[in-house]
This record gives C-alpha cells, structure tokens and sequence, in this order.
C-alpha cells in the first residue's frame, strides 16, 4: 500500500500539472485603459473579482461591454406572472496596439418561479444577479489564462 502511494504521489508530481487559475502573469491583468460601456455595477464587480488594474506601461486596452435584463417567461391564466429568466450578456474585447488582440462573448441566464413576498423576489433577484456575475468571471479567468 506505502508503495502504491508513493509511486502515485511520483506521477502526479512530475506529470506537469498547474492549476490553471494560478497564474504567476500579473501583466495578464494590467491595462493601459479599462472601457465600461453598460451596466456599470456588472462590470464594477467583474473587474473588483478579478482585481483588474490600469497601468500607463501596458499597451494593452480592455473594453466590458454588458446587459442584465429579467423577462417574464411564462403567466398563470389571470395573467400573474409565474417564472422569470435574468440573463447577462458580456463582450469581452481586449486590443493590443489599437488592433484586437482577444475577443469573445460570455451570456449566464436563469430561471426561477415568482414569489408571493415582493421584497424576498426582489433579494432573489438581486443574489442570482450576484451568481450570474461569479460565474462569468470564472469564465473569463479561464479565458485569459488559457487563450
């Protein structure tokens, strides 16, 4: 057993593997300018989770350009609303010498039934806003680091 766990722990150690939201690159995260164009508290929060920061020596131009929006996806027979979808949709656009250097497009959505209580939808809303937006920023670390 001691045997099969050392060869194990040989293998794994001289196989290679990194973990790819450790990145030692910081200049991966430095820009000369940062463009918001949309929801500013989406792209606020996006660049605060992933500690985005200007630097005049990096070329490099960053522009979010997002929208959040709910829409009623379905109505009981008296009209009343029944479920809703949030969806946020995010343009990721960094140019490197005036010259688009990466580009892709990122887009969460969710639905989840209504709620009698206004004030607990309105929560509800507000934390699957906060998911959708954790989510998207582990998609686009892992956009960065491995593209």
């Amino acid at each position: 057993m001691k045997k099969l766990f050392l060869i194990l722990i040989l293998l794994l150690a001289s196989c290679g593997f990194k973990p790819i939201y450790v990145k030692n690159d910081k200049s991966i995260l430095e820009f000369n300018n940062i463009i918001l164009v949309g929801d500013n508290k989406i792209n606020r929060q996006i660049i605060n989770n992933m500690g985005l920061k200007e630097n005049s020596s990096n070329e490099n131009e960053l522009t979010l350009k997002s929208n959040y929006t709910v829409e009623e996806t379905s109505k009981n027979s008296k009209g009343q609303v029944e479920t809703y979808r949030s969806s946020i949709n995010l343009q990721l656009i960094i140019k490197k010498n005036e010259k688009i250097f990466k580009s892709r497009n990122f887009s969460n959505e969710f639905t989840y039934s209504n709620k009698s209580n206004k004030f607990e939808l309105n929560q509800y809303q507000t934390e699957i806003k906060n998911n959708l937006i954790n989510k998207l920023t582990e998609e686009i670390i892992l956009f960065m680091n491995l593209s």
